[in-house]
C-alpha cells in the first residue's frame, strides 16, 4: 500500500511561485512512474507533469518552462516547483504514483492564483 501526502499549496499572486511536495510512504525509487495532476473547478483532472523511471519529466504544454518536476530519493519525496503562476493555474494539485500495476493518489493540495 502506497500513501502519498501533498503539501505546499496556498494563495499566491499572479507571477509568484510555489513549491509543492509529495511525500511517499514507500521508496519512490521503486515506483514505475510518478506524476502531478490538477483539477480546476468544473473541469476534468489533467496531467501537469509526469516522470517514468529512468526518463526525464514530461510536461503539459501549458506549464512548460514554468514548472519543474524533481525528486529527492533519500526523502522519498517529489516536488513541483511552479514559477510565473497564472490565474488559470488555480486548481487542486494531486500527486500520483504507479507501482506494481496500481495507481495511487494523494488527497490533493489547493493552489489559488489571484490576478
Amino acid at each position: 500500500q502506497v500513501q502519498l501526502v501533498e503539501s505546499g499549496g496556498g494563495l499566491v499572486q499572479a507571477g509568484g511561485s510555489l513549491r509543492l511536495s509529495c511525500a511517499a510512504s514507500g521508496s519512490i525509487f521503486s515506483f514505475n512512474a510518478m506524476g502531478w495532476y490538477r483539477q480546476a473547478p468544473g473541469k476534468q483532472r489533467e496531467l501537469v507533469a509526469t516522470r517514468t523511471a529512468g526518463s526525464s519529466p514530461d510536461y503539459a504544454d501549458s506549464v512548460k518552462g514554468r514548472f519543474t518536476f524533481f525528486r529527492d530519493n533519500a526523502k522519498n519525496t517529489v516536488y513541483l516547483q511552479m514559477n510565473s503562476l497564472k490565474p488559470e493555474d488555480t486548481a487542486v494539485y494531486y500527486c500520483e504514483a504507479h507501482y506494481a500495476g496500481m495507481n495511487y493518489w494523494g488527497n490533493g493540495t489547493l493552489v489559488t492564483v489571484s490576478s
